[in-house]
């Protein structure tokens, strides 16, 4: 016997819309094929250099067969979206509706809208074989270090993470050295997994090489069948 509605706590209202979510993404998503997800804010502005590196990065990836994954909001996920769209690729916007982010951009071959961080973010690592990171605030640095530490736990493969933004990310990568790093807090990272290189080319030749030196990381994927 169900539920009747008024009986349904929000706690439980709420984890049976996260689930739904998660289902909903997971079937949409089951056959795009290999993904790279760019991270950064939502807030940087169409004539900044990290837009347009962001847009070229996806321009490449899209060429090179990779479907590009990004929140789908404006700001360096627009430019993302954009770059991957417009080469023919498949651009992929998992959007949640924020005050700043009221609609998804216009770049999209498909969109999922999201109401609950947890689902949205979930979904990026289900279906990504890396991740590029532009500058960004709070959220970027949590789906940075939401990849390396479930990298670092073991429950998704370890694949490249790549830092676009010399000046912006420096400081941040000496720290995880020095204080991380330095102090055994976290296991060693590989410099050829986890790096900063600003030229969009040599992000992509970077990806390209790794998975085709490691075609085998496709079937360790969560969401491929084995």
């Amino acid at each position: 016997m169900g539920y009747k509605e008024e009986e349904i706590s929000p706690i439980q209202r709420q984890t049976t819309q996260i689930m739904s979510e998660m289902v909903h993404a997971a079937e949409t998503l089951a056959n795009i094929g290999p993904a790279i997800s760019l991270f950064g804010s939502a807030r940087i502005k169409t004539d900044s250099p990290h837009y347009q590196k962001s847009e070229k990065i996806a321009q490449l990836l899209a060429k090179a067969g990779f479907a590009v994954i990004a929140g789908g909001g404006p700001g360096i996920m627009e430019a993302a979206n954009k770059g991957a769209f417009e080469a023919g690729g498949t651009s992929i916007g998992l959007h949640i509706k924020l005050r700043h982010e009221a609609r998804a951009n216009p770049f999209l071959s498909l969109e999922l809208p999201f109401q609950h961080f947890v689902s949205r973010k979930s979904t990026f690592f289900m279906h990504s074989l890396a991740y590029v990171c532009l500058p960004g605030g709070f959220g970027t640095l949590d789906e940075l270090f939401e990849a390396l530490t479930l990298m670092q736990t073991g429950k998704i493969p370890t694949c490249p993470v790549i830092l676009v933004g010399k000046d912006f990310w420096s400081g941040l990568m000496r720290w995880i050295e020095e204080h991380l790093a330095g102090n055994a807090l976290i296991n060693a990272l590989d410099p050829k997994s986890f790096f900063i290189e600003d030229d969009p080319e040599r992000v992509v030749a970077h990806l390209v090489k790794f998975y085709q030196e490691n075609p085998q990381i496709l079937k360790l994927q969560p969401n491929r069948p084995s």
